[in-house]
C-alpha cells in the first residue's frame, strides 16, 4: 500500500474551504518544491501527525498548529486525512475492520483530528485527539498495534546523523537492526555442547555469540586469576562470619533473550571505511553521515515484510555536494522501484527540497509545487502540459532551469543574450531581479511554451499558481531595408526573399500596402500570445530582435560600441589592443555610420545588427560589455531609473515589471487572457 492522498484543514498555513490542502501522490518518489514558508514542512508534519513515525518520537500538538486566518481568528479544530491505496490481500486481511470500499477499490482512510478544549496549552488536557478510520472519521478507532503498522520513517531536517548511528540506549541503529529479520536468526549457545570450530561458531545467533563470548571471558585465565585474587586476598578479610563476600567478573548482560539482543544492538555503531586502507575512518563529514543514516533507514523499509513502506525526508540534500545529491536521487528512485538488491518491496519516498539539482532529477510528474498556501501537483491531468511536453522537459529541464520552482517570478527567454542583459536592465530601472526573487530561464530558442505551461492548471476553476511568468519572444520581422544590408537578397531591395536558416520575414512580406502589413503584424503578435493565460504572459519584441530593438529604442551608439568590443574580444584578452582605443574608434565609426544612414533609424540599426549577423561579434559577449557600458552610462550621466526606462524597448520594461509584480491568488480562468505589452 502507499499514501495516495493527503487532505489537511486548519493546519498551519492551510485553512478551510478553498484554502484547504489537497495533494495526490504517485507511488515512488514525490518531491515537494517551493520557496521558504510555502508549506513543505507542514505537509510532511501532517503525515507525521496522522500516521506517526518509526523513531517513536512523541508528537505534541502546538498552539501554532491551529490555522490563523487573515482576520486573525484561530481555528479550534484541525482535520487531517490520509488515504492509503493499493493494499495487498495480506494487508486487507490485517486491516479488514478499518477498510472503506469505493466501487472496486479497497481504501484505508486515517482521519486525525485535534480539537481545542482550552486556550491554555499548559493545562493537562487542552486538546482532544482522535484517530479513526473512514473518510469522515466515522469508522472504528485504530489500535496501537495498527498505528505502529502504519507508521512512517522520518528523517528530520538538520538531523544529527552521527548521533543517530552512535551506540547508546534506544539508539536509532538498534531500533532499525532489531526489525531486520535476519538479526534474530541463528542457534543458541549451549554450555554443555561448546562449539569446537569456526563453522559451529558461525551458526550461532547474536545472542548465542554473546553467550559464547561470556563463557570464554569467564573461563579466561586472567579473568579467573583476578577474580580469585579479589575473593581470597581482599573480600575474605572484609567479610563477617556467616556473611562471606564473593565477587564474580562477568559481562554485564541479563534479562530475557529479546532484552539481551536489544542490549547487544545498542552497543553497535555504524561507520565508514577508508577506501584506500580499508580501515574504519576516525572522523568523516556531515554529508557522509547523512548518507549512512538514509542507507540504514532504507535497509529497514526494504526488508520488512509488512507495514507501510513510507519514507519522509526533509532536505535530503543537506551537507551533500551536487554530484552526491544526484547520486542520492538515483538511489532513492531505485529504492522506490525495488531495484536495490535484497529489497523485498518498493519504498514510497516523500521528500521536501530546496535543491534545483534534485528537482531537475525527479520526473516532473512526481513534483508538487507549494505556493501561496496551496499545493499544485505537476502530474498529468493537472497542468496544461501535453504528453510530448513531459518527454521534452525530462530531457531539457536541467539544474539551470529547475530554479523556476523556487522563484517568486519567472522570465523565460529564448537566448543567452537576454539571460545576461536582463538582470542589469532590471536593476537600472529599479526592479532588481534578485531582490524580487525572479529566476531567468533560458530555453535556447525552443520550448518557450513548454516551460510556461508548467505554471498553467488544467482544471477549470482551480486555484492558479500565483507566480508571474513572463515569456520574451522575438517577433523576427526585419525592416524592409535589412535583407539587402545583411546580404540576404541579390539585386533589387523590393524582391521577396526566403531564408532557410532563420524564420525571419521582412515587413513587406505581410502585404502590398501599409495597412495589410500592419494587420499581418498584429496577427503574428496574437499567434505568439495565443497560449497566454492564468499567470503566463508573452511580451513580444517591438521590432525585430533584442539587439536591434535596444538600438532602435535610443541606445544605438552603446549597442554598436558593445558589438565592436565583442568583435575585438580575443585581441583585448591577449592585450594586443587597448579597451579605451577600441571604444574611441567605435564611437568615431558610429558617427560615420549614422551620417551614411541619413538619420534613418531602420537603416542605422540594421547596419549595427550586421555585426552580429555576420558572426564576427558574439551576442553573448556583446551584452556582457553592454551591461557594463549601460551601468557606466547611467552613473556618469546621472540618469535615474525613471529616465532609463524611457531608453529601453517597451516590451522589456513591461516584462520585467510583470515578473517582479505580486499576482493575486485566484481561480484559474478557463480561457486564455490577453498577453499584450500593456501592464
Amino acid at each position: 500500500m502507499y499514501l495516495s492522498q493527503l487532505t489537511a484543514r486548519n493546519f498551519r498555513q492551510f485553512g478551510d474551504g478553498d484554502a484547504m490542502l489537497h495533494i495526490y501522490f504517485q507511488p515512488g518518489v514525490t518531491a515537494l518544491v517551493g520557496r521558504n514558508d510555502s508549506g513543505k514542512s507542514a505537509v510532511i508534519d501532517a503525515v507525521r501527525y496522522a500516521l506517526l513515525t518509526r523513531d517513536q518520537e512523541f508528537i505534541r500538538v502546538q498552539p501554532e498548529d491551529f490555522h490563523i486566518d487573515n482576520a486573525g481568528n484561530q481555528a479550534s479544530e484541525i482535520y487531517i486525512l490520509c488515504k492509503l491505496a493499493d493494499l495487498t490481500d495480506a494487508e486487507k486481511g490485517a486491516l479488514i475492520e478499518y477498510l472503506s470500499y469505493e466501487g472496486d477499490d479497497v481504501i484505508l482512510y486515517v482521519t486525525w483530528t485535534a480539537r481545542k478544549l482550552s486556550e491554555t496549552p499548559g493545562t493537562r488536557r487542552w486538546i482532544d485527539l482522535s484517530v479513526r478510520s473512514g473518510i469522515d472519521g466515522a469508522g472504528p478507532p485504530f489500535d496501537t498495534s495498527v498505528r505502529e503498522l502504519l507508521s512512517a520513517t522520518y528523517l528530520r531536517p538538520l538531523r544529527d546523523a552521527e548521533r543517530e548511528m552512535s551506540p547508546g540506549r534506544r539508539s536509532r541503529l538498534s531500533q532499525i537492526l532489531s526489525n531486520v529479520p535476519e538479526i534474530s536468526e541463528g542457534e543458541s549457545f549451549d554450555s554443555a555442547n561448546i562449539p569446537k570450530d569456526a563453522d559451529a561458531v558461525g551458526k550461532l545467533g547474536l545472542v548465542g555469540l554473546s553467550d559464547y563470548m561470556r563463557h570464554n571471558v569467564k573461563n579466561h585465565t586472567g579473568v579467573g586469576s583476578a577474580q580469585d585474587t579479589i575473593n581470597k586476598q581482599y573480600l575474605t578479610s572484609l567479610s563477617l562470619s556467616g556473611d562471606e563476600l564473593q565477587s564474580k567478573i562477568d559481562v554485564s548482560e541479563g534479562g530475557t533473550e529479546s532484552a539481551r539482543l536489544r542490549q547487544i544492538l545498542e552497543r553497535l555503531e555504524l561507520g565508514l571505511l577508508d577506501s584506500t586502507t580499508g580501515n574504519l575512518m576516525g572522523r568523516y563529514g556531515l554529508g557522509s553521515n547523512n548518507l549512512l543514516f538514509m542507507a540504514c533507514e532504507l535497509l529497514l523499509l526494504g526488508k520488512e515484510p509488512e507495514g507501510l513502506p513510507l519514507l519522509l525526508i526533509e532536505e535530503p540534500e543537506a551537507h551533500l555536494h551536487p554530484q552526491r545529491q544526484l547520486r542520492l536521487m538515483e538511489f532513492l528512485q531505485q529504492a522506490a522501484e525495488r531495484e536495490i538488491e535484497g529489497a523485498n518491496r518498493a519504498v514510497q519516498v516523500l521528500l521536501s527540497t530546496h535543491s534545483p539539482n534534485l528537482a531537475s532529477k525527479i520526473p516532473l510528474t512526481n513534483l508538487v509545487l507549494l505556493q501561496g498556501r496551496q499545493a499544485f501537483p505537476l502530474a498529468k491531468d493537472h497542468t496544461l502540459l501535453e504528453t510530448g511536453d513531459y518527454s521534452f522537459l525530462e530531457r531539457f529541464l536541467d539544474v539551470t532551469k529547475a530554479n523556476l520552482f523556487f522563484a517568486q517570478g519567472v522570465l523565460i527567454v529564448e537566448g543567452v543574450a537576454e539571460a545576461i542583459i536582463l538582470p542589469t536592465l532590471a536593476k537600472l530601472i529599479g526592479n532588481d531581479l534578485t531582490e524580487h526573487g525572479v529566476s531567468i530561464v533560458n530555453v535556447g530558442g525552443t520550448g518557450l511554451r513548454r516551460f510556461s505551461r508548467i505554471f498553467q492548471r488544467k482544471e477549470e476553476g482551480a486555484q492558479r499558481i500565483g507566480v508571474p511568468v513572463a515569456c520574451l519572444a522575438d517577433i523576427d520581422v526585419m525592416p524592409d531595408c535589412a535583407p539587402k544590408i545583411l546580404g540576404l537578397v541579390e539585386g533589387d531591395n523590393d524582391v521577396k526573399w526566403q531564408n532557410s536558416k532563420r524564420r525571419w520575414k521582412a515587413v513587406r512580406d505581410f502585404g502590398d500596402n501599409a495597412e495589410q502589413c500592419k494587420n499581418g503584424l498584429v496577427e503574428l503578435r496574437d499567434r505568439l500570445k495565443k497560449n497566454d493565460g492564468q499567470g503566463v504572459r508573452t511580451f513580444v519584441a517591438d521590432h525585430w530582435t533584442l539587439e536591434y530593438d535596444l538600438a532602435r529604442s535610443g541606445l544605438a551608439e552603446l549597442v554598436y560600441v558593445a558589438a565592436c568590443l565583442a568583435k575585438n574580444e580575443n585581441s583585448l584578452n591577449e592585450e594586443k589592443k587597448n579597451r579605451e582605443d577600441v571604444v574611441a574608434e567605435a564611437k568615431t565609426r558610429f558617427s560615420t555610420l549614422k551620417s551614411c544612414s541619413g538619420d534613418d533609424d531602420e537603416v542605422l540599426c540594421s547596419l549595427i545588427y550586421r555585426l552580429f549577423h555576420s558572426g564576427s561579434a558574439s551576442k553573448a559577449v556583446a551584452v556582457q560589455h553592454l551591461s557594463e557600458l549601460l551601468t557606466q552610462y547611467c552613473e556618469n550621466g546621472g540618469i535615474n531609473a525613471a529616465g532609463f526606462r524611457k531608453l529601453l524597448p517597451t516590451y522589456l520594461v513591461n516584462a520585467i515589471d510583470y515578473a517582479t509584480a505580486q499576482l493575486p491568488q485566484q481561480a484559474s480562468e478557463p480561457a486564455s487572457i490577453d498577453g499584450g505589452e500593456d501592464v
